[in-house]
């Protein structure tokens, strides 16, 4: 039995990928190649530090001595002072030139951003695999009628394929923010304490030129095509709320998508993937309750308020650098990717394996169909020589008395029945029923999903093809 808190979303939800992205490994062992990518730009700048010095350091990235570093942290009360001693042990010959220059922030903010861009790569090749998915369900789909809801109201007839053409498309959304949030990321570079430089202009003897190619060397090494071009000590927060303001658009989306299925399962017409032993509620055996979407449902509503931490980090801070961010962005930010990286890979699992109950369907179109075909009854005995004020008043009160026999007395909707017996439209059943082919009512949409699949995701999948190798995802609970 575990005796300290463990984050649900490492036990239970987040995939390894991202939790490593957000590992104490991978920040500490990100802050010794940005030390290394500072050493080596140095070095070739002219500053005197040696290859041997940096083959020193670069033997030793992996070697994180975790033990070290806290008892040094005990004692200084720095994160990054205890790691620059703990590596100073494992590589003293470049103990003398570890850090040269630079503030904390350079490894600090540096690795954020790095992290930040790293987790959103993970989360768009994500994104890419539900929008297949639900590209795949919607071509299937294209021509299956289905009752279109306004309101929650019964409404004009679409199709079980357009449908997911909007939960597509919201994602597509999505995926364009995030990539366009990649092309926007910078690093912060080499800006030293209040963002003047002011270090690197003793070091380099108030050579600009060669500051400037000191950052571009470091923004190479790192994958980066540049460096912000102004700061104080640290990024603009603003940073962090753009990128979780980008986390939380695609919550907002799996949150719509996993809504609709939720209330489709309630009409038995659309439901998640159910396994042969799954169960329901330990109450009632017979449940089969949308745990996954409601589940997609909660972790979008922790995302969508996380937003707020970032934001208020952004407008409170003082000036070039205060330490009150700190503790709120080690927290908002990689939580707020480690739930989007589970609400995506919920999403891949049910879009996967959506089971679609067309008899059901086809029920509830011909429940509400004879109300919606009225207009073109009342067309038709109009041209076969009828007063349209006088049949429109007709088909008012017949579809009363059809409404009073299904909402009040629980029978089946007669509105047929009742204009086939009333002389004044003229019209037998059979004429009436031709009216009622379900097909007749769904507009452009099998050829809207065509259009929409073919212009704008079929672009998009090529364009990630690779992402979708190994689709499969299977979740632990």
């Amino acid at each position: 039995m575990n005796d300290r808190y463990e984050s649900p979303l490492s036990s239970r939800y987040a995939s390894d990928e991202m939790q490593y992205i957000f590992s104490p490994i991978k920040k500490f062992t990100t802050w010794r190649r940005l030390w290394i990518a500072l050493a080596r730009g140095e070095m070739e700048l002219g500053l005197p530090i040696t290859q041997e010095q940096i083959d020193e350091m670069e033997a030793n990235v992996d070697n994180v001595d975790f033990e070290a570093a806290a008892r040094y942290e005990k004692e200084l009360r720095h994160d990054v002072m205890a790691h620059i001693h703990a590596w100073g042990d494992q590589c003293p010959k470049a103990r003398p030139i570890i850090h040269l220059g630079a503030t904390s922030c350079y490894v600090g903010d540096n690795t954020d951003i790095i992290l930040m861009k790293e987790g959103l790569e993970l989360i768009r090749d994500e994104l890419v695999r539900v929008i297949d998915n639900l590209a795949r369900f919607a071509d299937r789909y294209k021509a299956t009628p289905t009752l279109g809801f306004t309101h929650f109201q019964a409404a004009q007839l679409t199709t079980v394929g357009k449908r997911a053409s909007l939960w597509t498309n919201e994602f597509l959304m999505d995926l364009h923010e995030v990539e366009y949030r990649l092309s926007t990321l910078k690093l912060l570079g080499s800006k030293g304490t209040t963002g003047t430089q002011a270090s690197f202009m003793e070091l380099f003897h108030g050579d600009q030129e060669k500051i400037k190619a000191l950052e571009e060397k470091i923004a190479a090494e790192m994958g980066f095509d540049g460096v912000v071009p102004v700061s104080g000590q640290t990024y603009s927060r603003k940073m962090d709320s753009y990128v979780l303001n980008t986390l939380s658009g695609i919550a907002q989306s799996a949150s719509k998508f996993a809504t609709d299925l939720r209330l489709l399962s309630h009409l038995k017409e659309v439901e998640e993937p159910y396994e042969a032993h799954q169960i329901g509620s330990s109450a009632m055996p017979y449940k089969r309750n949308p745990m996954r979407s409601e589940r997609i449902c909660a972790l979008s509503r922790y995302v969508i308020s996380d937003t707020v931490n970032p934001a208020i980090t952004a407008s409170t801070q003082w000036f070039e650098r205060t330490l009150d961010d700190s503790a709120n962005k080690r927290i908002s930010v990689p939580e707020a990717f480690l739930a989007t990286d589970a609400i995506l890979r919920i999403c891949q699992n049910v879009t996967s394996g959506l089971i679609v109950h067309e008899k059901v369907i086809e029920k509830h179109i011909q429940e509400e169909l004879p109300f919606m075909a009225s207009e073109n009854i009342l067309m038709d005995a109009v041209l076969r020589g009828g007063d349209r004020q006088e049949l429109h008043e007709r088909i008012r009160v017949h579809s009363l008395e059809a409404g009073r026999n299904v909402k009040e007395l629980g029978l089946e909707n007669n509105l047929i029945d009742l204009i086939a017996a009333d002389p004044l439209f003229g019209m037998t059943r059979e004429e009436l029923t031709a009216h009622l082919e379900p097909r007749r009512y769904i507009g452009r949409s099998p050829d809207q999903v065509t259009e929409f699949l073919e212009n704008d995701v079929r672009p998009v999948l090529e364009q990630y093809a690779s992402a979708l190798d190994g689709r499969k995802v299977e979740l632990s609970v």
